[in-house]
Formats: structure tokens, sequence, C-alpha cells
């Protein structure tokens, strides 16, 4: 924030107001991602959600295991990151619907395999 040698300055300032506007990213990208993230294992899962092109922030996430024919909300963690604490042993493979604010769903079906690994990223066959 501050220029170079104005370090000091900006340290003295005391409180800043600062504003800030969320901003549509625009990725060069067909698909959506799904990061799984590094402390998910077979009671809990936690994914990130990547590339939605500009759709804007998600309103909902929802799991469905691969035996179940129902959509379990998943709680968003912080960012773009989502989870799921069933309490019990989850059943892969999953399918993710997302809804983002403008209210368009889009499912990216068992897009995370049966045998799926923390830290790989899934890559869906759907964008918004």
């Amino acid at each position: 924030m501050a220029g170079p040698g104005q370090a000091d300055q900006l340290r003295n300032a005391g409180r800043i107001a600062i504003q800030y506007n969320r901003v549509a990213c625009e990725y060069p990208r067909t698909s959506i991602f799904f990061h799984v993230d590094s402390g998910s294992n077979q009671d809990y899962f936690a994914v990130m959600v990547e590339y939605e092109d500009g759709d804007g922030e998600l309103e909902r996430v929802e799991l469905k295991e691969d035996f179940s024919n129902s959509w379990e909300a998943m709680q968003q963690s912080w960012g773009a990151i989502w989870k799921y604490n069933k309490g019990s042993q989850l059943k892969a493979p999953f399918s993710i619907r997302l809804t983002n604010f403008k209210f368009k769903t889009v499912v990216a079906t068992n897009v995370i395999p049966a045998g799926w690994t923390p830290g790989q990223t899934y890559i869906s066959n759907v964008n918004f």
C-alpha cells in the first residue's frame, strides 16, 4: 500500500478507511474445478470451487453421494471452500450442485470419483 520508502509513514497513519467492491472474474476456462481440501477424509469432505467464470459468488453448494437420491447442503467454510461433515463414512463418487447468487444452478455429476485423494483437483464437465 505504501510507496517505496514510505512504510513508516503508513504504519503511523493509524486506522485507514478501506472500501472494496466485488468484481467478476473472467477465466479462460471451460470447466469448473474442484480442489479437495487436504484435511478431507472419509467422514469430512471440503472442496474449493474454482473458475466459475464471472457468474458471481456461490449462494449454495450441495453434495450427493453415489447411492443417495438426496442433495445435502454444504457449509461455506471460508472464501471458496465448502465443507460437509456427515459424521459417518461418505460414499463416493460425489456429484456437486452449485447455485450462484443469480440462482443459476449447474450439476457436476460424479465429479469426485471413488478413491478420491485429499489435495487433488478434479475437473468437471460443466461450467456456468
